[in-house]
């Protein structure tokens, strides 16, 4: 198991390696000069030159990687703004505040919204998946189906607004989304967050339900399963103790990447409502051209996933005994 982590922690920081080099060379190594940006309307040649001094924007390209990575691991003092603590992604070009706190700053409401929708989604779609595998070939079965492949063909950018129109700025059943730190108003915190959470969870519940039968019907064919009902052992006992395990591995593995991603940012549903997370900070840095800021989200975002990859492979062992890491 030391080893298996060990390896992919590795294999980890080798693509993330990767993909600072790509991220790099397309918003710093661009023709486009980033000074022009951060000197404002009254620039001079003077400005523009000390603000590539102060960037590293008057050394090669290698020499100004080389930089970049010093500073995410070691932190850095040639910044006007101040100093810059590691990791040091550097400071926006919009607001002149530093990237990584802006980040955490924006963090918990992006957990917020990922971890509320993620228990909703799992319990709704996993439950209705696995009634749907029971019930096979019933009423029930092609109901749910039928309403998954429906609900899963819409989009959250319709759904939204849809829900927001209904069920706030008509009915006045639901307050407006908003985000309330947890520690603050509990209370506030969960109403202000419930629209989101039912429409992000609507549309992953749709997808994980199909997933959950098909996987459990798929599982339901195995040799090892049908062997236990030859044994006469009953069919409740079979379908939770054998099937049910089996058919895990590929809704983990599913749900890891889902989580991973959310986490980086859960673009749609924070701009669609309004919500001050990463996904919302990431299209505010697209619109402002804020490079700084928009690399910061993106390798956080990577880092989300490939981390819970390697805690999806590794809760892999738990749930099925068949398997086993080296």
């Amino acid at each position: 198991m030391l080893r298996f982590l060990i390896r992919r922690t590795l294999g980890a920081v080798v693509i993330l390696f990767l993909l600072s080099i790509v991220t790099f060379l397309l918003f710093f190594g661009m023709p486009r000069d980033p000074a022009l940006m951060m000197c404002g309307k009254a620039c001079t040649p003077a400005n523009i030159e000390n603000i590539h001094h102060v960037l590293g924007l008057d050394k090669s390209i290698p020499e100004q990687y080389w930089t970049f990575l010093h500073n995410i691991v070691l932190g850095s003092d040639a910044f006007t703004q101040g100093p810059c603590p590691a990791p040091c992604f550097g400071y926006s070009y919009n607001t002149n505040e530093a990237v990584w706190p802006t980040l955490m700053d924006r963090l918990p409401t992006t957990v917020s919204l990922t971890l509320g929708a993620a228990c909703v989604f799992l319990l709704v779609g996993l439950g209705t998946g696995l009634l749907a595998a029971w019930k096979r070939g019933t009423l029930i079965d092609k109901t749910f189906t039928a309403g998954s492949m429906v609900i899963s063909s819409m989009q959250i950018y319709f759904l939204g607004p849809l829900v927001l129109a209904v069920f706030v700025y008509q009915s006045h059943l639901f307050d407006k989304p908003a985000y309330n730190p947890f520690t603050a108003d509990p209370v506030n915190w969960f109403s202000g967050l419930i629209i989101p959470w039912v429409v992000l969870s609507t549309i992953f519940a749709a997808q994980y339900t199909r997933m959950a039968r098909s996987s459990m019907v798929e599982q339901l064919q195995e040799e090892h399963v049908r062997t236990a009902r030859a044994k006469g052992m009953s069919r409740r006992y079979v379908f939770f103790r054998y099937a049910w395990r089996g058919s895990l591995i590929p809704i983990v593995t599913i749900f890891g990447i889902d989580l991973g991603s959310l986490l980086g940012g859960a673009v749609i549903t924070e701009y669609t409502f309004g919500l001050p997370g990463l996904g919302q900070l990431a299209v505010q840095s697209v619109a402002f051209s804020d490079l700084p800021l928009l690399l910061g989200v993106m390798l956080f975002a990577a880092t989300m996933i490939l981390l819970f990859n390697i805690i999806v492979d590794t809760c892999y062992a738990f749930i099925d005994p068949r398997v086993r890491l080296a």
